[in-house]
C-alpha cells in the first residue's frame, strides 16, 4: 500500500511500450481500483431493487447470500487483487502482471460477477469453476514475484489468499446444494469476511502509524509490534473458531478479546491528529471500525437484542468499506505520480461512506427504521463509489503526469 513512487523496471522494450500506449494496463490497481468502484457503486442499488421484489435474482445463491458473496469475494477481492498487484511490485523490486495479462486477470473477475448473477441460465457449477478461478490466478500473479525475491514475510498475503479461496469454495458448496454444506452458503462468507479482516489487521499495522506520523510530523506516533501481532494471531484464532464452533461463547469471548487488542493497538495510531486529512482520517475510521465490530460480534452471542448483522455491516460497510475507499484514494494518487492530497469529492464520498456505516449498524436497533436505514446506507454507499468513479476514472486510464511507468 506504500504510496511512494515505486522504482520498478520494466520486463521489456515491447511490453514498455505496451503500457505506455494503454496505461489501464499499466499496474494492477488501475483496471481492479476501477472496476471495484463501479460494481461497488452499482450492486448496492441492484441488491436494494432484488431485496424490496421490483426485480428477480437468476443466481444459484439464495438472495442474501448473493449479497455477502458478491461483496466478499466480489468487490473485496478486487481491491485486495489491486493492492497485491501494486504493492508487491514493490515490495520486491520485481513486476507483477501487467499488460494483456492484467486486462486479462481483470477480465475473468468481471466475467465471474456476470456467470454468479446469471447462474442460473448456464449449466450448473459453470459460474462456481469461472469464480474460483480467478484467486489462483491471483496468486501465480504475484506469487512468481515472491518466490523469485525470496520475500519471505509476504509469503503470509498467498496463504490468506489460499484461505479466501477456500472459503469460496465452501460458499459454491452450499450454493449447488452438494450434500452437508448447505449452511455454508451464509458461512463461506462469514468466514471469508474474517480472513480479510487478517488481511486487514496486517497491512494496517504497517501502513496505518507510518502515513500518519509522515503526514502530522508528529513524531510520538508510533506503533507496539507485540500487540500488532498480538491482533492479527488472535484474529486468525478466532477464524478457525468461526469454522469449527461459530456459535459457541467461546468463540464470542475471543471476538471480544481480539476487539480489546485491535483497539489497543491503534491507542498510539495518532487518530486524533488526522482531522484535518481526509486521507488519514479515512483510515482511522475503517480501524476503529474493527473493535467495533467484533465486540458487536460477542453482545449479539449473547443477546438477541443486538443482531449478528449489525457486527456484520461493522465490519464490512465500516472497516471494508472505509479502509478500501482510503486505499484506493491513495494508491491511486501516490502510483500516478500525484500529489497525495484530495478534492472535496472524495472527502464528501469518505463521509458518505462513514454515514452510511453508522446508518447500516444503529438503525435496525430502532424496528421501525430498519427498512429505511437499509435503503439509506445502501444509497449512501453507492454515492460514495459513484463520487469516486467521478474523480479518480480520469486518473485511472491515463498514464502517470509524471511520465514514468506505472
Amino acid at each position: 500500500m506504500s504510496a511512494h513512487r515505486s522504482l520498478l523496471r520494466h520486463d521489456s522494450p515491447a511490453a514498455s511500450g505496451l503500457r505506455s500506449s494503454f496505461a489501464l494496463g499499466e499496474k494492477g490497481f488501475r483496471p481492479f481500483f476501477l472496476l471495484a468502484a463501479v460494481f461497488a457503486a452499482f450492486v448496492l442499488p441492484l441488491w436494494l431493487l432484488v431485496l424490496e421484489s421490483f426485480i428477480g435474482l437468476h443466481a444459484e445463491f439464495m438472495h442474501p447470500y448473493w449479497h455477502a458473496h458478491e461483496m466478499v469475494f466480489g468487490f473485496s477481492v478486487a481491491v485486495i487483487a489491486g493492492f497485491l498487484l501494486t504493492a508487491v511490485g514493490n515490495w520486491t523490486g520485481r513486476e507483477t502482471v501487467v499488460g494483456v495479462p492484467l486486462l486479462a486477470l481483470a477480465a475473468l473477475w468481471a466475467l465471474g460477477r456476470v456467470a454468479i448473477a446469471l447462474s442460473s441460465f448456464v449449466p450448473r457449477g459453470i459460474a462456481a469453476v469461472i469464480d474460483l478461478a480467478f484467486i489462483p490466478a491471483l496468486m501465480v500473479g504475484i506469487g512468481r514475484a515472491l518466490v523469485l525475491a525470496k520475500n519471505k514475510r509476504n509469503y503470509v498475503m498467498l496463504a490468506l489468499l489460499f484461505a479466501l479461496w477456500l472459503s469460496n469454495l465452501a460458499s459454491h458448496a452450499g450454493a449447488l446444494g452438494i450434500a452437508g454444506m448447505s449452511a455454508w452458503q451464509r458461512q463461506g462468507s462469514v468466514v471469508g469476511t474474517d480472513i480479510v479482516l487478517v488481511l486487514i489487521l496486517v497491512v494496517s499495522a504497517r501502513v496505518v502509524p507510518m502515513f500518519t506520523r509522515n503526514a502530522t510530523r508528529v513524531t510520538s506516533i508510533h506503533s507496539l509490534p507485540w500487540l500488532d501481532k498480538a491482533s492479527a494471531i488472535s484474529m486468525a484464532i478466532f477464524t478457525i473458531c468461526d469454522i469449527a464452533i461459530p456459535a459457541h461463547r467461546m468463540t464470542a469471548a475471543l471476538a471480544a478479546l481480539t476487539g480489546v487488542f485491535v483497539a489497543a493497538r491503534s491507542i498510539p495510531w495518532g487518530t486524533r491528529h488526522t482531522a484535518r486529512d481526509p486521507l488519514l482520517w479515512i483510515l482511522h475510521v475503517g480501524c476503529w471500525w474493527i473493535p467495533i465490530g467484533l465486540v458487536l460480534r460477542a453482545i449479539s452471542s449473547f443477546t438477541s437484542a443486538v443482531p449478528s448483522s449489525l457486527s456484520t455491516h461493522a465490519l464490512t460497510v465500516g472497516t471494508i468499506g472505509s479502509l478500501t475507499l482510503g486505499m484506493m484514494a491513495r494508491v491511486a494518487l501516490g502510483h500516478s505520480g500525484r500529489m497525495l492530497a484530495v478534492s472535496k469529492p472524495t472527502t464528501f464520498a469518505f463521509a458518505a461512506l462513514t454515514i452510511a456505516g453508522l446508518v447500516r449498524v444503529t438503525g435496525p436497533l430502532f424496528v421501525s427504521m430498519y427498512t429505511a436505514s437499509i435503503v439509506v446506507a445502501g444509497v449512501l454507499w453507492s454515492l460514495a463509489f459513484v463520487l469516486y468513479l467521478v474523480v479518480y476514472v480520469p486518473i485511472l486510464v491515463v498514464p502517470r503526469v509524471d511520465g514514468r511507468p506505472g
